[in-house]
């Protein structure tokens, strides 16, 4: 292909590539498979690598992503983005309408009025037709930069070429990922053996900030606008403002509306109650705005509010189910969270299985018992929760729910200090989420560096028995073999408030019959999940029939697995089978349901009870028994986690340091206390006043210095890491510095530098007596101010008076010759 070829060519994949876009981001339709469109962007890509010269900064392949940002900027915005008030009631909002009238002192205004968008509030800004600088909200008066990410979403223009764009103006929308990719990433994820995102807010809030923008632009997120801000843009309404928008190509929820008054809003409330549940993404309720801005400008702004707008919240939509059981989540801190499993109900346009019940204040106000029918509700229309007992359906001889006393996890006894309200698990030694926590902080990027070593792996190895802490790590060489057949992830796996372990119901049903795939059995077990468990057991028998499978010998199992869960009393949980009766059906002549059910009570997986009975199954046996299993550690896994923990024994002292954990050493400070100190053993030694004379060191970190090093434990686990060959000395403890030049001066670096690259000039600045600090704050001396520094930077730095100096001015200060 020639280059005429080529532009043309270019310029012909480009405008497909827009137009599938516009399709599937702004119509929410498509015309051709992703399959397909990866095939045009591939292609358009292979031709701008080859010509170069054609490549416009627009195309729609700078939208692959690609750009590691470490650490976000923070911006301040030029206006601030404003919380709005709430009400709930029709009174409440004629009760806003009174006052507005009475603020204009008339009648003659109107509202726009639109849907409130269960998102991320950005700001974009654009100069010269070209996007700036995207910034979260943070705090209203400030938020992180995250452009590199935001640049990646396919309906968010990159230039606009409208003739009446002004030179510029910042526009405001909500990012939100559509159910549709949440469910998407949600199936993948959960095919991979990776922990299920719990919500499409918060999966968009994640992806927002997620460090690589490549991996932002495979999650398809998607804007809403709805407002635009600038000088002399010459308009005087909201909707011509968001006409406007719309013109230059912004996407705008096509839900918006002008009523005149307040009875008209109240209608378009009304309408879009039921309706609402039919868009791609969640909503909770209504926004209106008085649409003119001179009227606005006269009704003004409370101290936190304005008094032109509000947000009217739909009543949260009620539905009562049946309690099945509770069962008790332990989280990283320790804290315990009890979570209702409920027969399955219909509510605000999901199935909803579960509820969280918070605390053991909640259970005991609610006053719930064994098997109570129950009216739940969806908090901001995403979080389910139990508001009342339906008491006249309470069953004769129930017995009043009683809040565990012993940890789910370790069997600790639980301690509730005074004046909290939740349970905690005072193991923080030994406790596997709280274990997890600990490691999960250890192999950080920042700390020992070992990204073979996700969390659904720790995970396993802590369920497991073979990571206790982190000097753990070290020893896994010696159990290798051990490790082969683990199960990687758990999350097929539930346990009752008993504590018997329970399988998904998909993994249970696939391992039971013959024929059938796990595709198919999901498939089938989604299209019935309104229905209590028996309905769908009963359900499947005709799904075998129609699916011609090996009919007679699977229709025997599920009814003997139907009878099992009749007669063995175990508690019932929906979408879930006790492990025990599962394998009972599929190994029974070997073993009783009752020592079955025995080792279920004290294992967490498949795997680990196999380990326990150690019994000569038949390869048959084997092969069934294995589809019950998650995605298992195979040899290669093995080799490159082990890999990983080897290579991270190179990792400086001050890593080390910061990987312990010890509270309130972060990443500044153990760089300051490393330097400082040289060895683990100084610092060890050091007195209360050695450390207070380090600037930057207080109390309240000596403190927790000083009760890290009288823990035995801590002190073990520091010598068998120094064992294994982890440095706990700095490299240079003997070395003198290259000069003092730069001594007790904390120094930032920002900007493309000539002489220096990035790790360079932070060696260099410690080489010399400085200290290399990673953020703008007022505990700068001065920062090396490089090409194309940050304009939020500048602007920060700026604000706290922070000097900025050349990397000319800097190499003279540090007295090197420019």
């Amino acid at each position: 292909m020639n280059p005429e070829q080529a532009k043309s060519r270019i310029g012909e994949l480009t405008k497909q590539i827009n137009y599938h876009n516009q399709l599937y981001y702004q119509e929410d339709r498509i015309e051709i498979s992703d399959f397909e469109f990866d095939q045009l962007l591939d292609e358009l890509i292979r031709l701008e690598q080859e010509f170069p010269q054609f490549l416009d900064s627009d195309s729609p392949s700078q939208r692959v992503g690609g750009t590691i940002t470490k650490e976000f900027e923070t911006a301040v915005h030029e206006s601030r983005m404003l919380s709005l008030g709430n009400t709930y009631s029709e009174e409440e909002l004629k009760a806003f309408d009174e006052r507005v009238a009475k603020g204009l002192g008339h009648r003659d205004y109107e509202y726009f009025c639109e849907l409130k968008f269960d998102g991320v509030a950005i700001s974009l800004v654009y100069e010269n037709g070209r996007l700036l600088r995207a910034v979260t909200r943070g705090d209203g008066t400030k938020g992180d930069v995250v452009t590199e990410n935001i640049r990646t979403i396919k309906n968010i223009p990159l230039h606009i070429q409208c003739e009446d764009v002004p030179s510029k103006f910042e526009v405001r929308g909500e990012i939100f990922l559509p159910r549709k990719e949440f469910e998407k990433i949600n199936t993948e994820r959960e095919a991979n053996g990776e922990t299920l995102l719990a919500n499409p807010r918060n999966a968009a809030s994640g992806t927002v900030k997620m460090q690589d923008s490549a991996i932002v632009a495979k999650r398809r997120l998607n804007c809403y606008f709805y407002q635009l801000l600038g000088e002399d843009i010459g308009i005087s309404t909201h909707d011509e403002a968001i006409h406007m928008i719309e013109k230059w190509g912004f996407n705008v929820s096509p839900t918006y509306t002008k009523c005149k008054t307040v009875d008209e809003v109240l209608q378009y409330i009304d309408s879009w109650k039921n309706k609402r549940f039919e868009l791609p993404l969640d909503t909770d309720g209504v926004v209106l705005k008085i649409n003119n801005y001179e009227q606005r400008e006269e009704l003004g702004f409370t101290a936190k509010i304005p008094r032109w707008a509000i947000a009217y919240k739909y009543q949260a939509e009620s539905a009562e189910s049946v309690l099945l059981s509770i069962t008790y989540q332990v989280g990283r801190t320790g804290a315990i969270t009890p979570v209702a499993n409920l027969a399955p109900v219909q509510l605000a346009g999901t199935t909803v299985k579960r509820a969280s019940l918070h605390n053991a204040n909640e259970i005991q106000r609610l006053g719930l018992f064994e098997g109570d029918s129950v009216f739940v509700e969806k908090g901001g229309e995403i979080i389910p929760k139990i508001t009342a007992v339906v008491l006249d359906k309470r069953k004769a001889g129930a017995a009043a729910i009683s809040y565990i006393d012993h940890c789910p996890e370790c069997g600790t006894p639980l301690q509730r200090k005074e004046g909290e309200a939740k349970h905690f698990c005072p193991n923080s030694k030994s406790c596997p989420p709280q274990v997890l926590g600990r490691i999960e902080h250890f192999v950080h990027k920042r700390a020992m560096d070992i990204d073979s070593l996700g969390t659904e792996r720790i995970k396993t190895l802590i369920d497991q028995g073979y990571l206790q802490n982190f000097a753990d790590l070290y020893e896994l060489e010696s159990k290798a073999d051990q490790l082969l057949g683990l199960e990687m992830s758990q999350d097929q796996y539930q346990k009752s408030d008993d504590g018997y372990l329970f399988i998904a119901l998909p993994k249970a049903l696939f391992a039971l019959t013959e024929g059938l795939s796990l595709s198919a059995i999901q498939k089938f077990i989604q299209s019935k999940a309104d229905q209590p468990l028996k309905e769908v057991l009963s359900s499947f028998e005709v799904f075998i029939r129609t699916s011609n499978k090996k009919v007679a010998q699977n229709i025997g199992t599920i009814k003997k697995l139907e009878e099992t869960l009749v007669s063995s009393h175990l508690p019932q949980m929906e979408d879930h089978l006790p492990v025990a009766i599962v394998l009972h059906i599929l190994i029974g002549n070997w073993i009783s349901l009752e020592k079955l059910t025995a080792i279920c009570l004290h294992e967490n997986t498949v795997h680990g009870i196999l380990l326990k009975l150690n019994l000569p199954l038949s390869s048959e046996q084997e092969e069934r028994i294995r589809k019950m299993k998650a995605n298992t550690f195979q040899e290669g896994v093995i080799t490159n986690m082990l890999e990983g923990i080897r290579v991270s024994k190179n990792q400086a002292f001050e890593k080390v340091l910061f990987a312990l954990g010890i509270r309130n050493i972060g990443e500044n400070t153990a760089q300051l206390l490393a330097r400082h100190f040289k060895s683990i053993k100084a610092l060890r030694e050091a007195g209360a006043d050695d450390l207070l004379a380090i600037n930057g060191v207080g109390e309240t970190l000596v403190h927790s210095i000083q009760e890290y090093f009288k823990d035995p434990e801590n002190i073990n686990i520091i010598e068998r890491l120094k064992s294994h060959g982890l440095k706990f000395e700095t490299d240079n403890a003997n070395q003198a510095l290259e000069s003092e030049n730069l001594k007790g001066m904390k120094i930032l670096a920002s900007g493309k530098l000539n002489h220096f690259k990035r790790d360079e000039i932070i060696d260099f600045i410690e080489s010399n007596g400085g200290q290399y600090l990673k953020s703008v704050s007022k505990a700068l001396d001065f920062i090396i101010e490089g090409e194309d520094m940050g304009p939020s930077k500048k602007e920060k730095a700026e604000k706290l008076g922070v000097k900025l100096v050349s990397e000319e001015e800097f190499l003279k200060i540090a007295g090197k010759k420019v």
